[in-house]
This record gives structure tokens, sequence and C-alpha cells, in this order.
């Protein structure tokens, strides 16, 4: 509480991760509805190690993520911006459900 900080952070975690998930599942929701209505399609991904893997060689490695904005790959020498690279890695992997 603002009077007593600290007191009831347990309880009041759960109910944080609870608001948060029910605001990505109405995202997600009318995203689908709006998808649906125009005749698209919206995947579901595994978006694991998309930030520290490399979108130009495929490689990954946690020393690619060189701090919360930058990506650079020192083998193939690709760089760029942490949250494009993670982009270009779901993409690819829409791509490959898609392919399947």
């Amino acid at each position: 509480t603002v009077s007593q900080p600290g007191r009831n952070v347990r309880a009041k975690s759960g109910l944080n991760r609870s608001i948060l998930d029910q605001g990505w599942y109405e995202m997600r929701r009318q995203l689908e509805y709006k998808q649906l209505w125009r005749g698209g399609q919206v995947l579901a991904v595994p978006t694991a190690y998309t930030s520290q893997r490399c979108a130009c060689c495929g490689h990954t490695a946690k020393e690619n993520r060189l701090s919360q904005s930058k990506f650079r790959y020192q083998a193939c020498g690709y760089t760029a911006n942490a949250d494009v690279n993670g982009a270009r890695n779901i993409l690819a992997a829409g791509h490959a459900v898609l392919a399947c």
C-alpha cells in the first residue's frame, strides 16, 4: 500500500500478473478478430532467444546482445537494433510455421 510500502507484495504480484495477462489476452483476441474479418491469420510463434539469435546467419549466443538496444554478431558482422533483430527473427519463425 502507499501508506505501508512493502506489505502484501506477494498477494499484489499475483493480482498484477492477472491484470497484465488479461490485457495481453484482449489484445490478442482483438488482433485475431480483425484478421479473421480481413481474411488474415495470426500465428503464435515461440519467442525464446529471438533477441540473442542473429537474424542474418541464425547463430544464437547471449554475447550477441551487447546491451538493451544493441545487437552485434562478431562472426558475420551483422549489427542492428536489438528490437529490430528480434522482430526479424519472429517474422522468420512465422514464415517457417506457414511453410510447413
